[in-house]
């Protein structure tokens, strides 16, 4: 039985750049040389790989299957190919990361991963929204949360202490026992796991029916307001690592109760870890991580 490689290497272009136009273009043929590539390929496969409305075209569940099984094979292909041609091979490896550890930790560190991994480069995206990794074209993401999503390759990846944290000018490290933190303006971030009425059942202490509070969406937001002295925010110690080296927030609370939580986890598909920039990427993030 003959192998159409030819229909097979446009069919990863046109899944890959979701477009016929986009495809011939990286492939230099006509978008009607694409569309009839895909049509013999489809034929000589007895099914149908795209549903096509105007111009829009998408995978079909077979299609996506299908994809995800040759991608890692055809980068690798052409990967090697253009290394025997003497070309440098520019890799670019797409990261979703949450928003706080994009800013707070993902951002400090990367510098060390691009001088060791020269030939890929980085698409970072800092957003919360778990990616459709096919049609997103999402190579890994960084995901805050339980640790609790189906059908994915899930690796638990920063275990973190959420403790009180504020400006020392705020107040000073240790200087405060749970029940004055009352007396402040208490931080919320919306999104987190472990809020502040969860840390006061911990600390054995009922809080008033009312305090003042201020409440924020993202992480990485309440503990820049936290820094600048407005009031105490509840976070992850390893996420405020850059304010705790510098000096710019403390925990007032002398010994806190221990609230330890894997909140961010490395997720992706499985296949993806066959993809060697991705691999690279996992073991050091690993590194990083410990």
């Amino acid at each position: 039985m003959t192998i159409p490689y030819r229909a097979i290497a446009i069919f990863h272009s046109v899944a890959y750049n979701g477009s016929l136009t986009a495809a011939g273009a990286e492939l230099s043929i006509t978008p009607s040389a694409v569309h009839q590539q895909i049509h013999q390929l489809e034929a000589h496969l007895g099914v149908k790989l795209f549903n096509r409305s105007g111009r829009k075209i998408t995978l079909t569940e077979v299609g996506e299957q299908y994809y995800s099984d040759i991608a890692a094979e055809i980068v690798q292909i052409k990967s090697t190919t253009l290394k025997l041609k003497g070309y440098r091979d520019i890799k670019t490896l797409s990261i979703r990361a949450a928003p706080t550890f994009a800013a707070q930790w993902l951002n400090r560190k990367i510098r060390g991963f691009l001088s060791e991994n020269d030939d890929i480069e980085i698409h970072l995206d800092g957003n919360s929204e778990p990616p459709h990794f096919l049609d997103e074209r999402v190579d890994i993401d960084i995901r805050y949360g339980s640790g609790i999503w189906s059908g994915l390759y899930i690796e638990p990846l920063i275990e973190d202490d959420i403790v009180p944290l504020c400006a020392p000018q705020t107040a000073a490290a240790a200087s405060l026992t749970p029940a004055d933190l009352f007396d402040f303006r208490l931080i919320h971030s919306i999104k987190n796991m472990i809020h502040w009425d969860h840390w006061f059942t911990q600390a054995e202490i009922k809080p008033p029916w009312r305090w003042q509070r201020i409440l924020f969406d993202r992480g990485h937001m309440a503990l820049d307001f936290a820094a600048e002295g407005g009031g105490i925010a509840l976070e992850g110690k390893r996420m405020a690592q850059r304010y705790l080296d510098e000096g710019r927030l403390v925990c007032p609370v002398n010994g806190p109760p221990s609230i330890q939580r894997h909140t961010h986890w490395i997720v992706c598909p499985y296949q993806n870890l066959r993809v060697p920039k991705v691999r690279r990427f996992v073991d050091w993030l690993r590194r990083e991580a410990r």
